[in-house]
C-alpha cells in the first residue's frame, strides 16, 4: 500500500507496534523444554488481548497464529509438539491484522548457551537488516535493499537464502512489490517510491542458498548442516530515513 493520510499511518503503527510487542513477549518464554505449541499460543493470546488477528491464519488459512522455525528451518515452521532444547535457534516471525490493516514482523533467537557460530550469524543478519534499512530511500533502486543484504552476507561469509525476499504489506499481509529479493539483481529496475509500505527481511544462511518444502506443505527449511537467521521490520519509504512501524517502544 501507499500511505495517504495521517490516518493510514495512525492504524500501521498501532498493529505494528503490537507485533513488536508479541514478537518480544514470545522471545522472553523461549526456554528448554517449552514447546513451539506453547509458544504460539502466548503469542496467540497476546495478539488477542489487543483485538489483533494473525494474518497467516487469516490470509493463508496457516495453522499456527505464528510461524516458528527452527535451527535449519528457515520460515513458515508451523507451531507444534516440538520441545525447544539449550542451543536451539529459533526464528519468530509475527504478523497481524487490525482495523483493515496488516503489519509483519520477526527475529531469531538463541536458547543459551549461545555458540559463536549462530550469534555471529545473527549479528551478521541484524546489520544486514540495518544496513538495508540505512538505503531504503525514495528515489532509490529497489535493488539497493539487495545488495546492502548480499554485501554483509558476503563480508561475514555467509550466504543469501534467495528464493525468500522482502515484500509489500499494508492493507493485505502481500502486496506489490510482490518480491524484494536479498541480493542483488542488476536486472530488476524497479524504484523505491515515496510514502510506499513494504518489510524488509534478510533471509543469512550458514552455507545455503535455497530453502525446500520441508514436507508439511508449509515449512521451508535447508539441509541439517546449515542454519538460518531472519530479522524484519514493516516500514513506510520517506525521502530520508523510512519510518519504521514495527518497533516495540
Amino acid at each position: 500500500m501507499s500511505i495517504q493520510n495521517e490516518n493510514d499511518l495512525i492504524a500501521l503503527r498501532k498493529i505494528g507496534r503490537i507485533v513488536a510487542q508479541c514478537l518480544q513477549f514470545m522471545g522472553s518464554k523461549l526456554e528448554p523444554g517449552i514447546t513451539t505449541l506453547e509458544l504460539d499460543q502466548l503469542g496467540q493470546a497476546f495478539l488477542e488481548k489487543h483485538g489483533a488477528k494473525s494474518a497467516p491464519r487469516l490470509v493463508y488459512n496457516f495453522p499456527g497464529t505464528t510461524c516458528i522455525s527452527v535451527n535449519e528451518e528457515a520460515a513458515h515452521g508451523i507451531p507444534g509438539a516440538k520441545k525447544l532444547c539449550a542451543g536451539d535457534l529459533v526464528n519468530i516471525d509475527v504478523s497481524a491484522e487490525l482495523e483493515g490493516y496488516f503489519a509483519d514482523t520477526g527475529g531469531s533467537f538463541i536458547i543459551p548457551p549461545e555458540s559463536n557460530l549462530k550469534k555471529n550469524l545473527c549479528l551478521a543478519t541484524k546489520r544486514a537488516l540495518d544496513l538495508a534499512l540505512a538505503v531504503a530511500r525514495a528515489g532509490q533502486p529497489l535493488n539497493s535493499i539487495g545488495r546492502a543484504i548480499e554485501t554483509e552476507a558476503l563480508r561475514n561469509k555467509l550466504t543469501v537464502i534467495e528464493n525468500l525476499g522482502s515484500h509489500g504489506v499494508g492493507r493485505w499481509l502481500h502486496e506489490e512489490p510482490d518480491f524484494i529479493p536479498g541480493y542483488y539483481d542488476p536486472d530488476d529496475k524497479r524504484v523505491l517510491k515515496e510514502n510506499q509500505v513494504i518489510t524488509i527481511e534478510p533471509f543469512l544462511s550458514t552455507g545455503a542458498r535455497e530453502v525446500f518444502d520441508a514436507g508439511d506443505g508449509w515449512t521451508l527449511a535447508t539441509a541439517k548442516k546449515y542454519l538460518t537467521a531472519q530479522y524484519e521490520h514493516t516500514l513506510v519509504v520517506t525521502k530520508g530515513q523510512p519510518l519504521i512501524m514495527t518497533l516495540p517502544g
